[in-house]
């Protein structure tokens, strides 16, 4: 499933990583709470499917999430480290997430 947030084209909401694509991009954790949705934490990866399954900062996620974890990616093919840093930057600039500092 594709939607369109924040200017950008995301593949997901999976609650299952695995679903995530093991292809460069901008990943974005949010957290569903009844119908209420609200970011975790946003990052960027080489690899976006094996940075999210092996994340660090996953105990953080289940802890300022009182819900569901869901898993969503803008893959990058065409973009290197700089410019998925560039994208990550800017949403979460958009976002505030509680999760992560850049």
């Amino acid at each position: 499933m594709a939607f369109d947030k924040y200017g950008y084209r995301w593949e997901g909401c999976f609650t299952d990583a695995n679903m995530l694509e093991p292809r460069s991009g901008v990943y974005m954790v949010w957290c569903k709470t009844g119908e209420q949705w609200s970011v975790m934490d946003v990052g960027e990866s080489a690899n976006v499917q094996e940075r999210v399954l092996n994340h660090d900062r996953r105990p953080q996620w289940e802890q300022h999430c009182g819900g569901t974890l869901h898993f969503a990616a803008h893959y990058t093919p065409n973009a290197q480290q700089a410019g998925r840093r560039e994208i990550e930057t800017r949403l979460r600039e958009i976002t505030d997430p509680p999760c992560g500092d850049r």
